[in-house]
């Protein structure tokens, strides 16, 4: 009895999952972990120094730079969910991972990713704010409301990625558990269900568009305002190096959402798209917006590189 009772749980629920890397390129795996490796290293220096320099700078405990700590720290979080696993599995070869170990890791991609979202939102409601009412942008973020706001930005993430758990733990897998993937991911999961995954599906969509849509949606509104704000101001060079800064921006965030949500649809009717393809972008929406967030919202920012450069010549 105790025999069968193991066999029909190990049935329903494989006690580990084969990550397989990314299909079609597993002679190329040692090659391709060169520039993973890199991007995760400079990832790691980058949002590290950004981090040092406003926690040990009391002048730089100012909404905006509150703001790039919490970027900083969801990007440190979001690239360590995956890109250790992957690259024991491109050089060590070590595709195994249990059957929890997968759950816990997929349970931190999606609400770091969501959680990241909801910060450039913030950020992007932080500028509005110091170019629209600037008048009035100490009383309206002032530091309990950034801490309030930080607090959602988790909460959220938490309770809207929670069911996916549930949704995974119901499902039989009826012995499958060879993942096409890099790292464990809902769908990914979900697909190797012998059962409907149905619920797992609409749930997905659901999430996809009507909370990471939506904080799309609201920085694409804010940036228009504050992009309408900048068109009344009468300095020419004003208006440029606004238009240059907000730029940068919105290609940090066109990387970031746009292979996200390519890798979203994908999964529900990308059919024809290759493997390779899809798991490749997967990975580097996870990947470089980390890379680029440091450079983009941080040394682009004058106080900072200020103190970088000054932190490099007093070490001279």
């Amino acid at each position: 009895m105790l025999s069968a009772s193991v066999t029909n749980d190990t049935a329903f629920h494989p006690s580990t999952f084969i990550l397989l890397g990314i299909p079609g390129m597993q002679d190329q795996h040692v090659w391709a972990a060169i520039p993973f490796c890199s991007m995760y290293i400079l990832a790691l220096v980058g949002n590290g120094t950004i981090l040092y320099i406003i926690m040990t700078d009391r002048t730089l405990h100012e909404p905006m730079y509150l703001f790039l700590c919490l970027l900083s720290i969801t990007d440190l979080i979001l690239c360590s969910t995956t890109l250790p696993k992957m690259l024991t599995i491109f050089w060590l070869r070590s595709h195994i991972i249990s059957y929890h170990g997968c759950l816990t890791q997929m349970f931190f991609v999606h609400t770091i990713f969501a959680t990241e979202s909801a910060v450039l939102l913030a950020m992007a409601f932080d500028r509005y704010v110091a170019i629209c009412r600037p008048l009035h942008y100490t009383s309206i973020l002032n530091a309990t409301v950034i801490g309030k706001i930080g607090l959602a930005c988790v909460v959220r993430g938490l309770l809207f990625v929670f069911p996916f758990v549930i949704l995974i733990e119901r499902l039989p897998f009826c012995g499958h558990h060879i993942i096409p993937h890099t790292y464990c991911e809902h769908m990914g999961i979900a697909k190797l269900a012998c059962a409907s995954i149905k619920p797992n599906t609409i749930y997905g969509l659901t999430v996809a568009l009507s909370v990471t849509g939506m904080d799309v949606v609201l920085i694409a509104t804010s940036y228009g305002l504050i992009l309408r704000a900048v068109l009344r101001l009468p300095s020419k060079d004003a208006q440029f190096r606004a238009f240059s800064t907000c730029g940068a921006h919105i290609c940090v965030i066109l990387v970031f959402y746009v292979p996200a949500f390519f890798s979203f649809f994908t999964h529900r009717f990308g059919h024809q798209v290759p493997p390779h393809v899809h798991i490749v972008l997967a990975n580097l929406y996870l990947l470089v917006p980390p890379v680029l967030n440091p450079l983009v919202y941080g040394i682009n920012t004058k106080q900072i590189r200020l103190r970088i450069f000054g932190f490099f010549i007093g070490r001279r």
